[in-house]
């Protein structure tokens, strides 16, 4: 099978249409008495997608060039403003597909999970930092790796070594990582297996932390703090830390996650589920089609 953006599009679209089909409680609220959307919502998934892939940061952009090069793929793109107001409402069903296609690799059961969080920056105005519609759900933080203090959201990210993404959360800046990555495994649609391993950085410390994982059957690893006796696993530490970094890069360096635009909640919420979303796509159409390295999007961005 070709691996190229057509390819993986199609794919993509005939998973998510049937996927989406089997599950009509995904689909967005609509009134019963109106008109109904000419372009379906796994159509929408799939432009989305593409948006993210070829880099187009400015929708009024990339609708312009959908009409001329996708046009006989997507005859009916909606408007600049229908286009947004359908994908904020599109929020709960970028997340239930992402987990579907996370499920539908061998991936899913990887025995090694990596957890991180990332800042995603909203604004650099002290005016934007005061006016801002996200004033009250962005805040000012710290990004200790980059040694910049950023005013906006923290995107927390559990994921397997191959960057397909398990669970996720957008917190404002100053969160704390170990609160939210304990929410984020309480809602996790499948209970976690005993024995599964999370490797994290030394900001997930805590008895109590460590003991409510360890009640789940968690094994955390993570590296030792000054004062502590030393920890088992270091070895895995050094070379795992350069792929969550490395993961990281694919969202901000190849799908413009801090170039998302959003400038309320919901409109920087579904920006963020698209590249990530984008990210599990190229993932799961590469393990599909046995291509190497997974997370490589060399053959989509074009």
């Amino acid at each position: 099978m070709d691996n190229d953006l057509d390819t993986l599009a199609t794919a993509l679209y005939a998973s998510t249409d049937d996927f989406l089909k089997g599950h009509p409680e995904l689909a967005p609220w609509r009134p019963a008495v109106g008109l109904q959307p000419r372009i379906t919502d796994a159509e929408l998934v799939t432009v989305a997608v593409m948006q993210a892939l070829l880099g187009f940061t400015s929708e009024r952009r990339w609708l312009r060039h959908a009409r001329v090069d996708l046009i006989e793929w997507f005859p009916h793109l909606p408007e600049q403003s229908g286009y947004n107001k359908r994908l904020r409402h599109l929020g709960e069903t970028f997340q239930a597909v992402i987990a579907h296609l996370g499920q539908d690799t061998d991936l899913w059961a990887d025995g090694i999970w990596i957890a991180d969080s990332t800042p995603v920056e909203c604004g650099r105005s002290r005016d934007t930092a005061h006016r801002s519609d996200l004033v009250g759900f962005a805040e000012y933080g710290y990004c200790a790796s980059h040694s910049r203090w950023f005013w906006g959201l923290r995107l927390h990210l559990l994921c397997t070594p191959a960057g397909m993404p398990v669970s996720f959360a957008l917190t404002g800046a100053t969160a704390d990582e170990r609160t939210v990555l304990l929410g984020m495994l309480e809602s996790m649609p499948a209970r976690v297996g005993a024995g599964q391993v999370i490797l994290a950085d030394k900001n997930y410390f805590g008895k109590l932390f460590e003991r409510d994982l360890a009640e789940g059957g968690i094994v955390l690893v993570r590296p030792t703090r000054q004062g502590e006796r030393r920890r088992p696993g270091r070895e895995f530490l050094k070379p795992l830390r350069q792929v969550i970094e490395s993961i990281n890069d694919t969202l901000k360096g190849q799908l413009d996650l801090e170039a998302h635009g959003g400038r309320t909640i919901a409109g920087v919420t579904v920006r963020v589920l698209q590249r990530i979303l984008a990210m599990a796509a190229a993932i799961w159409h590469n393990q599909n089609t046995g291509q190497q390295p997974l997370r490589s999007l060399t053959a989509y961005d074009h």
